[in-house]
């Protein structure tokens, strides 16, 4: 059985699996990029991201394991070893969190910092390069959604 007649079967139009294509491809672009940068400058792309969530944490929270493990999708212990291995590298530290001393949070080093402006600027180029097709290819999956027609949203 072909594809398109697998697709007529089912609820699914084969021109929108073809915008969804589109997107997750625009997508993986963009995620093999980030990857690629933040392996040339000699870190992972989770300890790039790791820098990411650490340095943007709101201020009046602060930067648990477990707010690393949210914003990261990731197991709390999965976190705690992301942690520690770039706190081996210089680019994270631990410090005593003054309002729960059973807790400690995450900070980001000068050298941490240094990666995350380099990599960030890179990412900020990257995305005014090949943003516009991301955007276009996500704006016709979301204007061909029918669920986005049906309640006026688009």
């Amino acid at each position: 059985m072909t594809l398109t007649k697998k697709l007529k079967t089912t609820s699914m139009q084969p021109e929108r699996l073809a915008e969804l294509v589109e997107f997750r491809y625009r997508l993986r672009c963009f995620l093999n990029f980030s990857e690629m940068a933040a392996e040339a400058e000699g870190i992972s792309a989770q300890q790039y991201q790791l820098l990411q969530v650490v340095a943007a944490a709101p201020e009046e929270r602060g930067c648990s394991i477990t707010y690393i493990s949210e914003r990261m999708l990731l197991r709390h212990n999965s976190a705690v070893e992301l942690v520690d291995r770039a706190g081996r590298s210089g680019l994270v530290r631990r410090v005593a969190d003054e309002e729960d001393h059973r807790r400690s949070l995450v900070e980001v080093t000068d050298k941490g910092n240094r990666l995350l402006i380099t990599l960030v600027d890179a990412h900020l180029r990257e995305i005014d390069a090949e943003g516009p097709e991301l955007v276009r290819a996500l704006q016709k999956v979301i204007d061909s959604c029918p669920t986005t027609k049906r309640n006026g949203t688009r």
